[in-house]
């Protein structure tokens, strides 16, 4: 009986003491848990803010609409069109390496002028004219070759060699310029092979300065690229534009180019004397929707240089009405945009207007440029973030791309809250 009374007063005590077990297990499992939940939060505050990447709105291609046109290509011989920037757009079909004749000259020209550059208005070093060069003249002479005349002790600058080689053709001189640049004709020629190989012109050969050798081949698509290489030469364009010169020997020479201001035509250069037929390389400014737009085209192999500059006139004419000029990208056009996952947005947009002269079933190709960027402090309106890389043809564009609006870093909300574990 004394036993049972003592277990009964001992109860109570130990109900008193695992009640306060109990209290203090969910205490210390409370304090854990909210160290837990605090450290957590620390750690999804503190984790780096995730970058976010760019999301383009273009297209990756997009096919110029249109049927390209039937082009008045000359009965005889080979033809080739192009268009400033976009490059070769057009061919006979027909093309076969053939001597180029004078217009061997753009490639003597243009290395010269790489070689020893000049701006416009820029006469350029003297070139004295010394007897190799008058022997070389009368030998042209005797062989009945374009020739400018020339005398011992003459001087001509670099720009009055290059017009009387250029304007009326002189083969005498484009020796003289080889000479002079090079120190023999034949390291020149060299130098006008490997620019060749540079600008890819791999049907074209060349085995003198002026297009007198029949070893000197190309065609008209190699001459077109070279055509247009050339005429980004200002000094070049502003000489092949030209009627006439005045050289001190020589007196006023003229253009044998006879077409020259016809039909827009700028320019290039012609070929004519060897058995193969005659040549012309040209460039015209046309109109296009508002737009001066450089056509060049070539044609070899004709009959005579009449029948050559009638059929670049025809084939300006035909190309001319399918060339149209589109806006691509306006400025302040949306091109792609910035989402975060805070909820924060702003597009990129373009800073120009992109203007392209396009030619029916041409592929105009765009690749969106712009990293992932890390927001961990205010990005303001304006901020250059990236570019759109536009091809067209050989025409390449990168368009500077703005942001349009702000964007803000997280909250510490969203920073302590964010259930992602990037």
């Amino acid at each position: 009986m004394a036993e049972a009374i003592r277990d009964r007063g001992r109860r109570p005590g130990l109900a008193a003491a695992g009640s306060l077990w109990f209290a203090s297990m969910r205490l210390r499992i409370g304090v854990v848990l909210l160290l837990a939940v605090a450290g957590l939060a620390a750690w999804n505050y503190l984790r780096p803010i995730p970058a976010v990447a760019a999301r383009g709105s273009l297209p990756a291609s997009d096919a110029v609409p249109g049927t390209a046109p039937s082009i008045s290509w000359p009965s005889r011989g080979s033809g080739a069109l192009g268009v400033s920037d976009l490059g070769l757009v057009a061919s006979s079909g027909d093309e076969q390496p053939i001597p180029p004749a004078s217009v061997t000259k753009v490639m003597t020209a243009l290395v010269i002028l790489e070689d020893k550059p000049l701006q416009k208005n820029d006469p350029g070093p003297l070139i004295t004219i010394d007897q190799v060069d008058v022997d070389g003249y009368r030998a042209d002479l005797a062989d009945r070759q374009s020739v400018v005349r020339v005398q011992a002790g003459e001087q001509l600058t670099e720009l009055q060699a290059l017009q009387g080689m250029l304007i009326p053709s002189g083969n005498n001189l484009a020796e003289t310029l080889a000479r002079w640049d090079a120190g023999t004709i034949d390291a020149f020629v060299a130098k006008m092979n490997a620019r060749a190989r540079e600008l890819h012109l791999t049907h074209t050969t060349f085995a003198d300065t002026s297009g007198a050798s029949a070893g000197t081949t190309s065609t008209p698509a190699d001459l077109v690229a070279l055509g247009m290489a050339a005429m980004k030469q200002p000094v070049f364009a502003q000489i092949v534009g030209m009627a006439q010169a005045e050289l001190p020997v020589a007196g006023t020479v003229y253009n044998v180019d006879g077409v020259l201001g016809q039909s827009g035509i700028i320019g290039i250069k012609t070929g004519s004397g060897l058995k193969d037929g005659a040549n012309f390389l040209f460039a015209a400014s046309v109109p296009v929707d508002g737009h001066p737009i450089v056509i060049y085209g070539c044609v070899m192999g004709q009959p005579t240089l009449a029948v050559a500059f009638s059929a670049a006139r025809a084939l300006i004419a035909s190309m001319q009405p399918a060339l149209h000029v589109r806006r691509v990208i306006a400025r302040n056009q949306s091109i792609a945009s910035y989402t975060t996952p805070w909820g924060g947005q702003t597009d990129l947009v373009s800073t120009v207007d992109v203007d392209l002269a396009e030619w029916p079933g041409m592929v105009l190709r765009q690749r969106l440029d712009a990293g992932a960027i890390v927001v961990d402090r205010p990005l303001p309106a304006g901020t250059r973030e990236g570019s759109e890389h536009v091809v067209l043809g050989d025409y390449s564009l990168d368009v500077p791309l703005v942001t349009a609006g702000p964007l803000y870093p997280p909250g510490r909300l969203w920073r302590l809250t964010r259930l992602t574990l990037s």
